[in-house]
């Protein structure tokens, strides 16, 4: 029997370059010598009836940063944590309930600079077995899953802009059902559909 994840082991062992929340702005200039804090997120893969998903979270709409938005589980490098891999498991534990010693880490992408001023290591794992879901008091409000197949389409991204910090501020989205998935997450979807669709 083939992997059924055989196409994103092969997508991880391609060459990309990093991405940040500012490579649709072109006239955006990043300050020389920021300072940058290591996160790292998890973007679990669960299979159903073969089919990979990928599970994603909805942040309480009252957090400081990235209130209501769609989001992997994940957050900054602590001091505890020995990299940036551990760092997304234990998030996932902490956010999601899922337990560290039921992924399997498959390997990551290339870090995404966010706008509040971490890199962030997307790190792909595969998740071995069901678990009970636990959304974390306060920090979460849903956790769902979305086909991995629609998340790493091309054809279902649009370019879509607002208003930040008085600039207008252009980003992807893939959009699923309900949920409005743009940002940094999208972003990140969209490097691995790249590397998946050379």
């Amino acid at each position: 029997m083939p992997d059924p994840l055989e196409h994103v082991l092969k997508a991880l062992g391609r060459e990309t370059g990093a991405s940040s929340d500012f490579d649709l702005n072109p006239d955006v200039v990043l300050q020389e010598g920021r300072k940058l804090r290591p996160a790292g997120v998890l973007v679990p893969i669960e299979l159903r009836d073969g089919a990979p998903f990928v599970i994603l979270t909805k942040r309480a709409s009252h957090l400081k940063h990235h209130p209501g938005q769609i989001a992997f589980p994940g957050g900054k490098q602590d001091e505890g944590d020995t990299d940036v891999i551990a760092a997304a498991l234990r998030e996932a534990n902490e956010e999601i309930g899922l337990p560290i010693d039921n992924v399997d880490v498959l390997g990551t992408l290339p870090f995404h600079e966010t706008v509040t001023s971490f890199t962030v290591t997307p790190v792909l794992g595969r998740v071995r077995d069901t678990f009970d879901i636990v959304p974390e008091p306060g920090e979460v409000d849903e956790v769902f899953s979305v086909p991995l197949a629609h998340v790493t389409d091309p054809a279902r991204f649009s370019v879509q802009s607002r208003r930040w910090m008085g600039q207008r501020r252009s980003y992807f989205t893939v959009p699923f059902g309900p949920y409005y998935i743009w940002g940094a997450t999208a972003r990140i979807l969209r490097g691995l559909a790249e590397r998946m669709n050379p």
